[in-house]
This record gives C-alpha cells, sequence and structure tokens, in this order.
C-alpha cells in the first residue's frame, strides 16, 4: 500500500471524492454537493493506494496553530478491518507533527469511536449530531 498527498483538480481527486460520496455520504443520503472543492484546496488531502486504485483517504483541516482536524476517513467498504485506516491514521498523524502541529482531533461517527480508541484518541464532551447522525469530538496529543 501506497500513502500520499493529493491535489484538488486531478483524477487522484476526483477519486477521492467519490470513494467519499460511495463510502461515507450515499448511506446516509447526503449528496455529493456536500463536498466543496474549493474549501478544501488549503486542506491536506490523503490517499491510501494498492496498484494505483484508491482504496482509502482522509482530510487535515488546520483549526489553529496547534490543532488539525481529521475529516471524511474513508476506506472502501470491502477492504475495512484490514488496517488500511489504521495506516492512513499513522501517516496524518506524522504530516501534522512535521508541519508543528500538537493535537489531532475530529468528529467521529459513534459507529466508529472503537476504531479511534484504539489508536490513541479520547472522547472530548457529549454526543452531538452532524448531517443526521450522532458524532463525538475527539482528540489526541501528538507527541
Amino acid at each position: 500500500m501506497e500513502l500520499k498527498t493529493i491535489t484538488t483538480n486531478t483524477p487522484e481527486y476526483e477519486a477521492m471524492i467519490a470513494l467519499r460520496t460511495k463510502v461515507l455520504l450515499d448511506p446516509i443520503g447526503i449528496p455529493r454537493s456536500y463536498i466543496n472543492p474549493e474549501k478544501e484546496r488549503s486542506d491536506v488531502l490523503i490517499g491510501a493506494y494498492e496498484e494505483d486504485n484508491l482504496i482509502g483517504c482522509c482530510i487535515l483541516t488546520a483549526v489553529d496553530e496547534n490543532t488539525l482536524q481529521l475529516r471524511q476517513m474513508a476506506v472502501d467498504t470491502v477492504l475495512q478491518q484490514k488496517g488500511i485506516g489504521a495506516a492512513i491514521l499513522a501517516f496524518a498523524e506524522n504530516i501534522a507533527k512535521e508541519r508543528g502541529y500538537k493535537m489531532l482531533m475530529m468528529h467521529a461517527r459513534d459507529a466508529v469511536i472503537g476504531f479511534y480508541q484504539k489508536c490513541g484518541y479520547q472522547i472530548c464532551g457529549e454526543q452531538f449530531f452532524e448531517v443526521g447522525i450522532g458524532h463525538h469530538k475527539m482528540q489526541k496529543q501528538l507527541s
């Protein structure tokens, strides 16, 4: 598996949008138009590839000078629970550290809280709803 950053307005980015739509948006009835490429231009876009096929991705968005937010983490449904998400997360954490960030946080869907806890993230606060489903803020201090 190869992990690398992706640039907007490329075929790789279009594949990322398609994967996010299939894995994250379609199952909860959110249209593809929810994704705003203009807003993602300054984000760090990460893709996981197997033989040139995008199999997983995530986005890192700056919250402030110390914190990045992990967003839109998606792994192809037929490949989940094979370590791809953990590899993407470790790659994202390394990028965050290299860029001087001290904290990585996310709004985790309740269904995947256990995954993030296994990766060292802690719940911060009460449940809230985004896109109609339960989430919790989770975060991890980066060393």
